[in-house]
Formats: C-alpha cells, structure tokens, sequence
C-alpha cells in the first residue's frame, strides 16, 4: 500500500504538462473565456461564459431584460422564465441549447418560492438537468433567482 501511494502522484503528475501554485494544469486543454455580443468593453469582472474543450461553464444569469439592467415583471415566475430565456441565448450564441445542459445551480432570494419558480422552469426542459437549488441573502438588481449551469456543445 504504501509503494502505491508513492507511486499515485508520479504517475498522475507524469500526466499533466505544468504545475501552478501547486495545482496541475494539463496546458492542452482549449479554453475560451465568451463574452455575449454587446458586453464587451463593460468592464464587468466576469464572461457569459468559458468553454473548456467541449463544455460551457455559464455565469449567472438573473431575469433582466435583454440590453438593460431592469428586471422582468412578474415576481418570481416571471423572472425566472426571463432567466431561462436568457440561459437559451447565451447557450445558442456558443453553439449550445438547452437541451444539452446537464446541470444547474438555482439561487432563490427567497426559499419559500421554490414551487413557484419550478412551476416555469421545468418547462424549458425536456430531460431535467442535475440541479441544486439554495436561499440567499441578497442577488444582483435585487434579482429573485439567479441561475447558473453547465452544458455541453453540439
């Protein structure tokens, strides 16, 4: 048992090209960091999105209409519904969609509207998602959900 344990971080480093702060990095890993048309020179201090080889990591998205920092009207389901349809832009304009996302973190201002806001998200969905759902303190522009997810590219 203990030649393995030597061994294992041999062998795993072998596999890997560069070690920074301690952490190895496989430096042929294609990486992208995506911004949606129209954010570029915001400053903002996050992408729409990183593709890493054929994945997409997506940012949060909250239920703002599309150009504009306001709100969609409606409370919790409307906003989550304009949540979602903005998820499907920034999925579509990465050569994604919908239905290939595999998992989603739901952010809820406020537990207690879980059953409502899954009353419209799972219809945006043919095949649900993995999904953690949690309450928060506080989101941005006083957001009532914010949802971020995972998909792969077709």
């Amino acid at each position: 048992m203990k030649r393995l344990l030597l061994v294992l971080p041999v062998i795993l480093f072998l596999g890997c090209d560069v070690a920074v702060d301690g952490v190895a990095v496989d430096d042929r890993a294609d990486v992208s960091y995506l911004l949606m048309p129209g954010m570029e020179g915001r400053g903002l201090p996050f992408s729409s999105a990183v593709r890493v080889d054929n994945t997409l990591y997506l940012s949060g998205n909250v239920g703002n209409i599309p150009g504009a920092l306001e709100l969609a009207e409606g409370g919790i389901q409307g906003e989550t519904q304009q949540t979602l349809e903005n998820i499907s832009a920034v999925l579509e304009q990465f050569d994604s969609s919908l239905d290939n996302v595999v998992k989603c973190t739901v952010f809820l201002a406020d537990i207690a509207e879980w059953g409502a806001m899954n009353e419209v998200y799972r219809t945006f969905f043919k095949n649900p998602p993995a999904r953690s759902a949690l309450g928060v303190s506080g989101l941005a522009l006083g957001a009532r959900v914010e949802i971020e997810c995972i998909a792969v590219v077709n």
